[in-house]
C-alpha cells in the first residue's frame, strides 16, 4: 500500500499511539497466560500495547489489529514517544482522576508505556504478519477465527465520538470473527461515568442470543474503570 492510500484511511497525527503493557492485560480482562494457551485471540483494536509481542514469545498465539497499523513501525514509534510524553504532561495536572494502586506515581506511568511501546514497534518489524491494519466496523479475517477477542480502551471508551450505530456494528463484526468470547474493558467513557447506552447494547446482545456479564476486575487505574464486559458464543 503505498503512503497516499495510507493517509486516506488515517492521517498519524490523528491518531494516539499509547498502549498498556501484556501484565496490565491480564488484570484487565481477569486473564492468565495458562488460560489462554490453545487459543487464537485476537486484539482489536491494540494500538501499542504489547500484548502481542509478549504473548507470543510466550508461546500464545496472539494477532493484533488497527487503524494505526497503516503506518510504519518507524513512524509509530515516533508518534508514540510525543503521545507518551503529552499524556504523562496531562494525567500529571489531572492526578486526582486516577487510582495510584497499579502505578506508583507518574514516572512509573511513563517507564510501563515507554516499554509498551518498544515491545509493540520492535514486534511489529519482526513479525509484521501479527499486525494488521484494519479500519472498524469492518475486519478482514474469516467468520470464527479467532476464540477469544479482546478489545481495549476504544467501544464505551469514546462514546462522545462514536455513536450507538458504530457500536453495534462494530460489535456483529466482532462477533463473526470469534468463536468462543469477547472480553471489552473498560465499560465507562472519558469522563469515568458508565456508557450511556451500555444496557441498550447488552439487551440488543442478549436478544440475539448471546450471554452477557458485567464483571468486576482487579485493575483500576481510571476511577470507576474497574469492570469489563464478557460476551460469551
Amino acid at each position: 500500500m503505498s503512503r497516499v492510500e495510507q493517509s486516506t484511511k488515517l492521517d498519524i497525527e490523528r491518531i494516539v499511539f499509547i498502549g498498556r503493557t501484556f501484565e496490565e492485560y491480564l488484570k484487565m480482562f481477569s486473564l492468565s497466560v495458562e488460560s489462554l494457551k490453545g487459543k487464537r485471540i485476537l486484539d482489536c483494536p491494540a494500538g501499542a500495547c504489547s500484548f502481542t509481542a509478549v504473548g507470543n514469545k510466550l508461546g500464545l498465539d496472539i494477532s493484533a489489529c488497527d487503524i494505526a497499523y497503516y503506518h510504519s513501525s518507524d513512524d509509530l514509534k515516533s508518534k508514540g514517544l510525543k503521545d507518551i510524553e503529552h499524556a504523562m504532561e496531562h494525567i500529571e495536572k489531572a492526578k486526582g482522576n486516577y487510582i495510584w494502586d497499579v502505578f506508583k506515581d507518574v514516572e512509573d506511568l511513563r517507564k510501563h508505556r515507554l516499554n509498551a511501546l518498544e515491545h509493540c514497534t520492535k514486534d511489529m518489524e519482526e513479525a509484521s504478519e501479527r499486525y494488521v491494519a484494519v479500519t472498524l466496523p469492518s475486519l478482514p479475517f474469516k467468520d470464527e477465527e479467532f476464540n477469544l477477542l479482546l478489545s481495549a480502551h476504544f467501544l464505551f471508551m469514546y462514546a462522545d465520538r462514536l455513536d450507538y450505530e458504530f457500536h453495534i456494528e462494530t460489535l456483529k463484526e466482532l462477533l463473526r470473527v470469534t468463536k468462543e468470547e469477547i472480553r471489552i474493558f473498560p465499560l465507562v467513557d472519558l469522563e469515568g461515568k458508565r456508557y450511556e447506552h451500555l444496557d441498550k447494547v447488552v439487551r440488543f446482545l442478549i436478544d440475539n442470543g448471546y450471554d452477557v456479564e458485567e464483571i468486576n476486575v482487579l485493575y483500576e487505574f481510571q476511577a470507576n474503570a474497574n469492570s469489563m464486559l464478557k460476551i460469551i458464543k
